[in-house]
């Protein structure tokens, strides 16, 4: 099990999502991350991890585990920023240390 935390950047990354079923059907990722199942994740560098999602553009949500058992959400987004959303996480998990 893990207890799962939201940063404000992640939080507001989520909000801003404007089709709710998109925004539930990531919520209940995170939902069952607390449950202990991360799915579908990939290390991306200097400790953060992404959830993968492949529905839509491809959403992915990024994380930094602690002790093995809390997850710090960074922030979101989809294929298409991913490559400045995985710079953004990366920056923000050195934030939190």
């Amino acid at each position: 099990m893990y207890t799962v935390i939201e940063t404000e950047a992640f939080m507001h990354w989520l909000g801003q999502i404007k089709d709710r079923v998109t925004q539930t059907r990531l919520k209940v990722r995170l939902r069952k991350a607390t449950l202990g199942n991360l799915g579908d994740v990939k290390p991306i560098g200097e400790g953060v991890f992404e959830m993968r999602e492949f529905f839509g553009p491809g959403w992915r949500m990024y994380y930094l585990e602690k002790a093995g058992a809390m997850v710090f959400m960074l922030g979101g987004g989809d294929k298409s920023s991913q490559a400045s959303d995985i710079q953004r996480a990366i920056k923000m998990s050195k934030e939190l240390e």
